[in-house]
């Protein structure tokens, strides 16, 4: 027959030759990762086990209320959804620490649905589930319309996609915003949280964030992970908040970006967390005491250099880190960032992304 048809011989022979590149190359791609063995199991992690926390700020500074998404369903699939474990169990850890109590609210009240990427979970996340005073307070969440203002020196609205659905539209929580706001105090938000930003409207009539400095997911973000996006949400907070006036500040794709602006402090995405949330503690007049930074933090300044300096200075200051400062970098987050550069056809940065990777592999203590 390949005698007679010599094209489905020589299809036969690329096919099976890429099957075997392809194979061959993930093969090798996951030998660069951490091997099962090896990665810390954080699982059984309580608070009184995170340091940070151990040398918490004594004094009494004050309430600060956190607020999760009611949410658990979008779209016309209905596809679970609620708030992001990682964003609200790290910054809640960090107001704690640095001297305030917390209390969780939700628009409906009692429990709220829960999103955890098991990807991304590290030992404050663990530790918050094992937390018996958080998870209380998380099951008994307020109800926002029995929420009092003037208890609360600072509002954190924590992010996930639920919020797009039940913050914009919600009159408490724009009442809240507009009296805290107004009343000298600190409004923070993180990813998705903005979107209970775009309909506060203060005294004077005007919006809130018109003519301010903001970040939160962006459309290109947004749409890399949920290409109908414009199906399942009633906008995309990135557009939202510009056609309010909002001077939306945009990082690097899936990397930190934080926009200060007064007493409003909003970040882009999971990975801008620690930092929202240590800004507004800058913002309230205290400087954040001191915490261990996390191998993915790590891995996000590496990838924010690449972004800034190129390749060359990214190597050299990893080389640096794992040969002289003994700072470890996440390589599951590196390995990401390659496969999103895959993704997006840019194959010059994917190839930048391994060799960092394969570097970081060499000459990391982790096998």
């Amino acid at each position: 027959m390949f005698k007679k048809y010599p094209i489905i011989k020589w299809s036969l022979i690329s096919l099976l030759a890429l099957v075997a590149i392809v194979v061959g190359f993930g093969y090798w791609f996951i030998q660069l990762l951490p091997q099962k063995e090896a990665i810390i199991n954080y699982e059984e992690t309580q608070p009184a086990d995170l340091a940070y926390l151990r040398s918490s700020v004594a004094e009494d500074r004050g309430k600060i209320l956190m607020v999760v998404t009611s949410t658990a369903e979008m779209g016309p699939e209905k596809k679970s959804t609620g708030y992001e474990l990682t964003e609200l169990a790290r910054p809640y850890y960090v107001f704690q620490a640095n001297g305030f109590a917390v209390d969780i609210a939700s628009p409906k009240g009692g429990e709220p649905p829960m999103v955890k990427d098991n990807d991304d979970m590290g030992p404050y996340d663990y530790a918050f589930l094992n937390d018996d005073q958080a998870k209380k307070k998380l099951r008994q969440s307020l109800p926002i319309d029995d929420v009092l203002p003037e208890d609360y020196e600072a509002v954190f609205f924590v992010g996930g996609k639920g919020a797009m659905f039940d913050f914009p539209e919600n009159s408490s929580i724009q009442a809240l915003v507009a009296n805290r706001y107004e009343n000298n105090k600190v409004i923070g938000a993180v990813c998705h949280g903005p979107a209970a930003l775009v309909n506060v409207t203060l005294s004077d009539g005007s919006l809130l964030v018109a003519g301010k400095s903001v970040s939160s997911f962006t459309n290109e973000e947004e749409l890399f992970l949920i290409p109908d996006a414009l199906e399942i949400f009633p906008f995309l907070l990135e557009d939202q908040l510009s056609a309010q006036g909002g001077l939306v500040k945009k990082g690097d794709l899936y990397l930190q970006q934080v926009s200060v602006d007064g007493r409003l402090v909003t970040g882009q995405n999971p990975w801008s967390t620690w930092l929202t949330a240590e800004s507004m503690i800058r913002q309230m007049g205290y400087s954040p005491i001191d915490r261990t930074i996390s191998d993915q933090e790590n891995a996000v300044t590496l990838l924010q250099l690449y972004e800034k300096e190129g390749r060359a200075v990214a190597k050299d200051t990893l080389k640096n880190w794992l040969t002289e400062k003994d700072t470890s970098v996440d390589r599951f987050l590196l390995a990401q960032h390659c496969l999103v550069a895959g993704m997006q056809g840019k194959l010059g940065k994917m190839k930048d992304m391994l060799s960092l990777l394969r570097l970081a592999k060499n000459l990391s203590k982790q096998p």
